[in-house]
C-alpha cells in the first residue's frame, strides 16, 4: 500500500512538471538567435508592479497549448519595461529614461509606439521589424487569436476582425497545435 501511495505521487509530480512551458530568452539574445534560424518574436513587455501581466504569465503563457504554438513559431521574450540596464538593440543604444520616482527604458517605448501599457505583447517579424505591439490582458483563447493571425501572416491578406470570425482554433485546449 505504502509503495502504491509513493508511485502515485512520483506519477502526478511527474505529469505536473512535464508540462510544456515558454522558452523565455533575454533580448540580449534575441539577434543572435535570428541569426542561427530566424523566427518571428513575441515580446511580453511587462513591468514588476501589473497585476494583469502577473496574470497573464499565470493564465496565459503557461497554457500548455499556448507555450507548445509559441516555442515552435516564435523567439519569446520578456522585457520589462522598466528596465534600467542600457540595451543595444538592432544597432542602437536604449537607456533608461527617469519619470518620478519610476521610468522606462527607451526601447520599450519604441516598440509599444510610444503608448506604455501593460501588458503589451509586441510582435516582430523575422527582421526584427515591428510588427504590430498588441496592448492589454488576453487570456489563452483570445492570445491564441491574435499569435496565429500576426505569426501567420494573416493580417497581410485580412482584417483581424475578419479574422476572428472565421477562426476555430483549439490550441489552448489541446496542449498541442
Amino acid at each position: 500500500m505504502r509503495l502504491a501511495f509513493v508511485a502515485l505521487l512520483l506519477l502526478i509530480s511527474h505529469l505536473g512538471f512535464s508540462q510544456e512551458s515558454i522558452n523565455w530568452i533575454k533580448i540580449e539574445d534575441l539577434e543572435a538567435a535570428q541569426a542561427k534560424e530566424p523566427r518571428k518574436v513575441i515580446i511580453d513587455l511587462y513591468t514588476n508592479w501589473c497585476h494583469w501581466c502577473h496574470k497573464m504569465d499565470a493564465n496565459t503563457f503557461q497554457n500548455p497549448g499556448i507555450a507548445s504554438y509559441v516555442n515552435e513559431h516564435f523567439y519569446a521574450v520578456r522585457f520589462n519595461a522598466e528596465q534600467k540596464d542600457t540595451i543595444l538593440f538592432k544597432g542602437q543604444k536604449f537607456g533608461f529614461v527617469a519619470q518620478g520616482r519610476k521610468g522606462y527604458n527607451e526601447l520599450a517605448a519604441v516598440l509599444a509606439k510610444g503608448r506604455l501599457s501593460y501588458p503589451t505583447i509586441i510582435y516582430l517579424d523575422e527582421e526584427l521589424n515591428l510588427i504590430q505591439p498588441v496592448p492589454g490582458y488576453m487570456d489563452a483563447k483570445a492570445f491564441e487569436q491574435v499569435i496565429t493571425y500576426l505569426g501567420e501572416d494573416h493580417h497581410k491578406e485580412q482584417e483581424f476582425e475578419q479574422y476572428k470570425i472565421n477562426y476555430n482554433g483549439n490550441i489552448h485546449k489541446s496542449g498541442k497545435e
